[in-house]
């Protein structure tokens, strides 16, 4: 979906260009700002919504005990993102003297071809004062891509 709005923007701003110049480089050069500032834009709202993901899921495993199961879910209004939802575990206790963190344990439930598949993915949670925050630098590239 990203490539293709980029894409629709892009045309769009070419199509505009050329209704404004003559010259075809100065509107291909248009085209092409106008396609990396949408890329740009849908890049920094997937990375908006995947840290909203984060904190929710790091906000219930934080005061959870090491090996209950918790229920997480994600909604989102914007219509870039799936609604998503899974189960969350704590794994250990990891830090040390004024640094509280926890491995945890995650998996996501989505619905491919009308058959439930599950993934897995660990990452590390680290209390911020009253709140638990994600700390892993790249969770899982091949679920979050690049966007980390």
């Amino acid at each position: 979906m990203r490539e293709g709005t980029a894409d629709v923007a892009g045309i769009g701003g070419a199509a505009l260009a050329t209704a404004v110049t003559d010259n075809g480089a100065v509107a291909t050069g248009i085209g092409l700002g106008v396609r990396s500032l949408a890329n740009a834009g849908l890049q920094y709202t997937e990375r908006r919504l995947q840290r909203q993901q984060q904190d929710k899921i790091a906000a219930i495993a934080g005061p959870l005990p090491i090996g209950q199961v918790a229920a997480w879910n994600a909604s989102y209004a914007v219509p870039l993102h799936a609604d998503e939802k899974g189960q969350v575990t704590v794994v250990r206790e990891i830090g040390g003297a004024g640094l509280q963190c926890r491995e945890i344990v995650f998996s996501v439930d989505t619905v491919v071809e009308r058959k439930p598949q599950r993934a897995f993915y660990t990452a590390a949670i680290c209390r911020n004062g009253q709140t638990w925050k994600w700390a892993s630098a790249e969770p899982a590239t091949e679920r979050w891509g690049a966007l980390q």
